[in-house]
């Protein structure tokens, strides 16, 4: 399990990640194909062939949300509506505000933002808090339909703590359609699935490798997220016992999850190694793939491995954390010290748990507020504004031959011109 920096990056290991979705992707790109032109009748096979369940209905009723409120505990609701006020505290900060200011005298320049119509989001299984990060944002940025697809359960109903977390984030529609089907489903809409402008969420590798799909027929998704990974960073002055834990939790995404200890310490390695195999018991077999610990030289080594990762969840437990935090580039989310596991991140801070794997964190950010409108440019001009800066758009849009360009503005300034 305790390796050296520098063999892993040698042969490459740790870092092939997306072959998985190459090996999958032909499977997937024959569901979504059939979805595509069979619609719920592809939907009701694939439901049946892959979740062994035999629906009649797709979509989630009203009913059945409230047969689930009554069905979770007090407490536990107290627990989600507590998650649900931190994660909107923490987006509102993220909403953007339009503006219009006078750059120079009778030029004015701003941006709007305007919110997708309908959005569609996947949550996995029984992970009722991805329902709250996917659907709040969206909530927040303006969004006027949210459509949740979730997969069944072996009864054909919904976890009822999803039901109850997507119902008060602000879902408007919720079906009982899961993986590669869901995400065609949503990409393309059928009779019951209203097709979305954009498809957010974190998933498996099926739903990750058919959102990528979908992406090449034109319909937007957030970016690659699953499945989930825990890079750590820590020196002489971590705690073994709570840098095992957090690996260990990563197991419990899944035998693709995975794990990963940095450390220029051999004492804190080898605890940490000894925590993970007497936890992990007749399971060590399988915990040798997930969980890695990997020596540097310095830590300096240690970020640069971090950085070329690229981790969904970065961790940081060392004596100078701001200095390291300082040199990260690529990360989903950065958790800071002894006292800030991924699980607080995933249930209750307010940050987004929705993140980009597999190294895309070298291309994209976390789910956020962003994702759910687009941004519009305004610029406002008076006679005055433009007649600044005449010359210069005159001059160049006749040296790049645009003569029409620049009679546009020439005309304006005519002596039998009007405004």
């Amino acid at each position: 399990m305790i390796r050296k920096i520098k063999e892993t990056l040698e042969n490459k290991e740790l870092f092939t990640k997306t072959l998985d979705l190459a090996v999958v992707m032909p499977g997937v790109k024959e569901t979504i194909a059939g979805v595509k032109n069979r619609g719920d009748t592809a939907l009701l096979e694939y439901t049946e062939k892959f979740d062994h369940v035999k629906l009649k209905e797709l979509e989630v009723t009203r009913a059945e949300i409230e047969t689930a409120k009554g069905n979770v505990d007090e407490d536990m609701v107290r627990c989600i509506e507590e998650a649900a006020t931190a994660i909107r505290n923490f987006h509102y900060r993220q909403k953007r505000q339009a503006w219009l200011e006078e750059f120079s005298e009778g030029v004015f320049l701003g941006e709007m933002y305007v919110p997708f119509d309908v959005v569609g989001a996947y949550v996995p299984g029984s992970y009722f808090s991805s329902a709250l990060m996917c659907a709040i944002p969206a909530k927040i940025a303006g969004v006027r339909e949210i459509v949740v697809c979730t997969p069944p359960g072996n009864e054909g109903d919904v976890a009822p703590l999803t039901l109850v977390a997507a119902n008060l984030a602000g879902a408007t529609r919720i079906f009982k359609v899961g993986g590669a089907q869901a995400i065609a489903a949503l990409a393309f809409g059928t009779e019951t699935i209203p097709r979305v402008q954009k498809i957010v969420g974190p998933g498996n590798v099926y739903v990750t490798a058919a959102k990528m799909a979908a992406r090449e027929e034109g319909v937007e998704i957030d970016f690659p997220a699953g499945p989930s990974e825990v890079l750590i960073i820590g020196d002489e002055t971590a705690n073994p016992s709570f840098i095992a834990a957090d690996m260990l939790a990563q197991a419990e995404h899944g035998e693709k999850s995975q794990a990963v200890l940095l450390t220029d310490s051999t004492h804190i390695a080898a605890d940490v190694e000894r925590e993970i195999l007497a936890e992990a018991g007749e399971e060590s077999e399988r915990g040798s793939q997930q969980h890695w610990i990997l020596i540097g030289e310095s830590i300096n080594e240690c970020i640069e491995f971090a950085n070329e990762y690229a981790p969904e969840h970065l961790e940081i437990i060392v004596k100078s954390p701001m200095e390291v935090l300082k040199r990260i580039k690529n990360a989903g989310s950065i958790f800071v010290g002894n006292y800030s596991p991924v699980a607080a991140g995933d249930y209750a801070t307010g940050a987004n748990h929705v993140l980009p794997t597999a190294g895309y964190a070298k291309l994209f950010s976390g789910l956020d507020v962003d994702h759910f409108m687009h941004r519009i440019t305004i610029q406002w001009l008076d006679k005055e504004g433009l007649e600044q800066i005449k010359d210069v758009v005159v001059r160049s849009c006749k040296a790049e031959g645009m003569e029409k360009h620049a009679q546009s503005v020439e005309k304006r300034f005519l002596p039998d011109s009007s405004d």
